[in-house]
């Protein structure tokens, strides 16, 4: 752990010397030197899972594909949001925008005692092990992530937002990345809120958010892979995910039980499997939503648009009920 967390170190701080902080001080803004170099260490970890996408995920889709790839236009507005995301141009637009509030938020929370606790503190001797803390925070946070994911498929108006991600039609690892920037904000700040209250450490949320986005990036790569009867028990593949995107079967699912689908878990399939959401079916269907393919009674398909600025907009036509 202590040589992988020098090893970033000493990147980030290259990385810094060699680019970023010229090109802070070029702009003007060399007041803003720390947070730059904590933006580093974002910008650092997005290249990381580039490359990784690129070098490890994308021969696997090659290799065994769940489907043939008919809209490379779909794609690469895809990757035009893993961009946005991973190479730290959404937090760098949170951090001007809705910092100041972020900050506000916590303060109170302190303020009213909150935010002084240290979940691996409970469990003596569990902060010498980095590890097993690290492991505790994970599965908190995963949690979370399953509360968050049914709240985007139970109230009507986060759907609206959130349906954005659920409508390529053509999935491959850029697809997670898919989602409307207000959809993000109001993840974002729950996860982030959370992890604060419960005492992660800077460096295990810089961790966490990173090792969470690499499995999210395969479980929706375009690629026919189960982990097997008992793997599928212990980690979400691309096939368990996939069943979550599928027209009708997934996401769209009807009945009190299911709260709209199935297969909601972000990382662990444990949190679908105790609430029942759980389908463990082997199959690779064509993903979507319903109202995309079938006409309504008017005879009109929803479009969810094409490019980036186009789906931003119609997401926000959805969530005021204009389309």
């Amino acid at each position: 752990m202590d040589w992988l967390t020098d090893l970033f170190s000493s990147l980030q701080q290259w990385l810094f010397e060699a680019a970023v902080q010229p090109l802070v001080y070029a702009i003007g803004l060399g007041g803003w030197v720390e947070d730059a170099f904590d933006a580093t260490g974002w910008l650092l970890v997005g290249l990381i899972q580039i490359a990784v996408l690129v070098a490890v995920i994308g021969p696997l889709q090659r290799w065994r594909p769940a489907e043939p790839v008919v809209d490379r236009r779909a794609i690469r507005t895809d990757i035009l949001y893993t961009l946005i995301h991973r190479l730290g141009l959404f937090r760098l637009a949170m951090f001007f925008a809705v910092q100041p509030l972020f900050d506000d938020l916590l303060g109170a929370a302190r303020a009213a005692g909150w935010g002084s606790m240290h979940l691996d503190e409970l469990w003596p001797g569990v902060t010498d092990v980095p590890w097993i803390a690290f492991a505790i925070y994970l599965v908190v946070l995963d949690f979370v992530e399953y509360l968050i994911h049914r709240g985007q498929h139970r109230f009507r108006w986060w759907w609206a937002l959130h349906s954005l991600h659920h409508s390529q039609r053509q999935m491959t690892m850029w697809s997670d990345n898919r989602n409307h920037l207000l959809d993000d904000l109001i993840h974002d700040a729950i996860i982030v809120l959370v992890a604060q209250l419960i005492g992660v450490a800077p460096g295990q949320f810089i961790a966490i958010v990173a090792f969470t986005q690499l499995s999210e990036s395969l479980q929706h790569a375009n690629l026919r892979l189960g982990f097997g009867a008992i793997g599928e028990r212990l980690w979400i593949s691309p096939r368990f995910h996939r069943v979550h995107h599928a027209i009708g079967i997934g996401h769209e699912s009807q009945g009190p039980k299911t709260l709209g689908g199935h297969n909601f878990g972000v990382l662990l399939p444990w949190w679908d499997m105790l609430f029942r959401s759980v389908n463990f079916e082997d199959r690779y269907d064509a993903t979507g939503i319903r109202d995309q393919v079938e006409p309504d009674a008017s005879g009109r398909v929803r479009d969810y648009g094409r490019g980036f600025w186009a789906q931003q907009w119609l997401g926000l036509r959805r969530l005021v009920g204009r389309d």
